[in-house]
């Protein structure tokens, strides 16, 4: 990371520290996406500019070999993905009349709020590169200002046959979601985010297993429902839909959502493969700078010592790796 450092502001190293910790752990259950995507931690005083690479894949070797002649050596190489990481941040004032006479702990809470904040933050930011990749299905139609319909069994086997015709592979790790940059092992299979409005639909689509109902699958997050055939779900209040990008909301026969009564809101399903996308993650210390001004510290700005602060700031980028290791499913959501 560019930024490390922890800021004290009247406070000891060790309280900032704690906050830092505090953001991160409340920051965690908010991110989905970047649990899925490949880390790659930037080394502090590296500049702005990431590299992500990855290998080349190899054509097929179907020419027979000849008898006596060694065959010419095949090239190993890679690709290189270039991502300029951006800073994101946020403050939050706390006078000292709140901290003298209110009845709350005010520094505490906005602690954790603005830890939930960097989650949603990177979420939103992730989301909005992820959403626009190039591979893309609709329920129904040709375009998203046709589609009116929930997601069904046959567009869904429709993304997979696209996925496994690129060769990309399923998941078989996902990162643990701890400050370190451990995996742990699940059953091989695609995973599919999308926004909590679909969980009713994705239900009803034939073969739906709850989590309730595995055995000794382990869940790929918290947030993970259930699954259909390969494909795993997990859904986000976070990940919103594009408002009105449909068609007519009541045009199938079956009323969808809408936000003005017109079309159809239209909701994207990401479905995708391993190393698709690459992140730099959330994790650990140091990917989060805290910075805590208690207010009564007085300087020529306060003189009084009235104003008090609690922020953060941390720098980031997505990027897609890969655009045919996944594909975005766009469907309406059934009215309830």
């Amino acid at each position: 990371m560019t930024a490390t450092r922890s800021t004290d502001g009247g406070i000891s190293q060790r309280t900032a520290v704690y906050a830092a910790r505090e953001m991160l752990k409340h920051a965690g259950p908010v991110v989905v996406l970047d649990r899925f995507g490949v880390p790659k931690p930037m080394p502090k005083n590296k500049g702005v500019v990431i590299k992500f690479r990855r290998p080349n894949v190899f054509s097929a070797a179907d020419t027979p070999l000849q008898e006596g002649v060694t065959p010419s050596a095949t090239q190993f190489s890679y690709s290189d993905v270039q991502a300029t990481l951006k800073e994101y941040g946020q403050i939050v004032q706390i006078t000292d009349v709140i901290e003298d006479t209110h009845e709350d702990p005010v520094l505490n809470d906005a602690v954790r709020q603005l830890g939930e904040n960097i989650g949603r933050t990177i979420e939103k930011v992730t989301y909005g590169v992820l959403k626009a990749g190039t591979t893309v299905f609709y329920s129904n139609g040709t375009a998203r200002t046709s589609v009116n319909t929930p997601v069904s069994l046959n567009k869904l086997r429709s993304v997979v046959r696209g996925l496994d015709t690129q060769k990309a592979g399923m998941f078989t790790r996902v990162l643990d979601g701890s400050t370190k940059f451990a995996t742990f092992p699940i059953e091989s299979g695609w995973i599919a985010v999308s926004h909590t409005d679909l969980k009713h639909d994705i239900r009803n689509v034939p073969g739906f297993i709850p989590v309730a109902a595995y055995a000794n699958r382990r869940l790929v997050h918290p947030r993970e429902f259930g699954s259909v055939e390969e494909i795993r779900f997990v859904t986000s209040p976070d990940l919103a839909p594009w408002a009105d990008g449909g068609g007519a909301y009541a045009g199938s026969g079956t009323d969808m959502v809408t936000t003005s009564g017109t079309s159809a809101d239209v909701y994207p399903i990401l479905v995708f493969g391993k190393e698709a996308y690459g992140t730099v993650p959330l994790r650990g210390y140091g990917a989060v700078e805290p910075s805590i001004i208690s207010a009564g510290l007085k300087t020529k700005d306060d003189p009084l010592g009235q104003r008090g602060y609690a922020g953060w700031k941390t720098w980031y980028v997505p990027k897609i790796l890969n655009e045919s290791w996944m594909a975005r499913l766009e469907v309406a959501a059934t009215a309830l």
